[in-house]
């Protein structure tokens, strides 16, 4: 995070104007508005009353701020409560967290009543540090952990969005052509009435395919569309959908290197913070986002509840790779649990930069050879009925 965090933290103490440390905030729900850089970093949020994850990263890291320079838990969310904008998320979120404070609650209590906001791994790794006193520590490792978090998602998107952009200017190119440019040659080599070649009947008949019956194409498409994301959140489709993700040539390395590489980070994250094994294994099959992963992790849970190590159920599911749960056992074996994990995930996340560098070079000339086929195919079929019907006049 590259903010003036010493500036934030004078400006927010600054916002804090009665003494009283939780006092709470003006039921009005609307405080005196003051800059900030929840204003400048966040923005388009109005009307939501869930947090995205770099707003909970940066309310983290902020609160981190406020709570080391000698504020109260109650002082700090209050300053934050008053710094986001009119409306915002943020906002609601934090004065929602200071009122619940003031009345008595613990802090890992309100944030579970924003399940949209906090995942429980947040909550639970906030209770630890309740228990332990070291709520400032837990909040800097909540910040590594959705520092890191984003990292590997924001690699991912940029790894898979240009592949989506070039095939989607490709289709929009090649429906175009089909809609307006073929017809106009059909014209002309109608006018002749010279037999065409077999692929320029076959572009032709696509375009008055596409023309004729282009509306039930997209009527069709769209009921599909809806059935299948319908489908696909039920727990077959996940599993299935989560199950080709790991299958999927060029994809699998990134979306599997990234998947075990965020569960070593956050199982270790948990342990470090004083979460027993069974409830971490609990949170992280909750957070894991991939079903195949998730269905593994609540088979191992299940087994370890009864009194078996972590690495062999992982092992036996065939969801991990085996060097992953070589190094969890021996991790194991030496009563140090968090460093193999830290070292589990430092490989794959490795693993994972690597195939990103794969794919994007890989894909570049699949693309370039998809999109000539498609544009040779056109030029191919017209320039043979231009031949031919010149050759007719001839």
């Amino acid at each position: 995070m590259g903010y003036a965090r010493k500036s934030t933290v004078k400006n927010a103490a600054k916002s804090v104007a009665a003494p009283d440390a939780a006092a709470p905030v003006a039921q009005s729900g609307k405080p005196a508005p003051t800059g900030s850089i929840w204003n400048m970093q966040i923005g388009g949020s109005k009307g939501r009353t869930s947090m995205k994850n770099v707003e909970v990263l940066l309310f983290t890291s902020e609160l981190a701020d406020l709570i080391e320079a000698g504020m109260t838990l109650g002082q700090a969310l209050k300053a934050l409560a008053g710094q986001g904008e009119e409306n915002s998320a943020q906002r609601y979120v934090c004065q929602d967290l200071c009122d619940r404070i003031v009345r008595g609650e613990n802090f890992s209590d309100a944030c579970a009543h924003h399940p949209k906001t906090f995942e429980p791994l947040y909550a639970n790794m906030i209770r630890a540090g309740e228990a332990s006193g070291a709520m400032v520590e837990v909040l800097r490792r909540l910040v590594d952990h959705y520092e890191r978090y984003d990292n590997m998602r924001g690699k991912i998107k940029s790894a898979l969005s240009y592949p989506v952009i070039v095939l989607c200017f490709g289709v929009l190119a090649m429906i175009g052509a089909l809609v307006w440019i073929i017809p106009q040659f059909q014209k002309v080599f109608d006018s002749m009435g010279a037999s065409l070649p077999l692929p320029t009947q076959i572009l032709i008949g696509m375009s008055n395919g596409l023309i004729h019956y282009g509306w039930l194409m997209a009527i069709g498409a769209a009921v599909f569309a809806l059935w299948f994301n319908k489908w696909r959140k039920t727990p077959s489709g996940r599993l299935k959908i989560d199950g080709w993700k790991l299958k999927m040539p060029l994809v699998k390395g990134i979306v599997a290197c990234g998947a075990y590489a965020s569960l070593a980070y956050t199982l270790k994250t948990l342990l470090v913070n004083g979460v027993n094994v069974l409830q971490a294994l609990k949170i992280a099959e909750e957070t894991c986002g991939n079903a195949v992963i998730a269905a593994a992790l609540s088979t191992a849970r299940k087994r370890v509840a009864d009194g078996t190590s972590i690495s062999g159920p992982l092992a036996s599911s065939g969801a991990f790779p085996r060097l992953m749960t070589d190094m969890l056992a021996v991790g194991e074996q030496a009563g140090d649990m968090a460093g193999s994990l830290e070292h589990i995930g430092r490989r794959y996340q490795k693993d994972m930069d690597r195939n990103i560098t794969a794919f994007t070079n890989a894909l570049e000339p699949i693309l370039i050879v998809a999109i000539a086929i498609a544009v040779g195919f056109v030029a191919v079929a017209i320039l043979m009925a231009v031949f031919k019907v010149s050759s007719s006049i001839g």
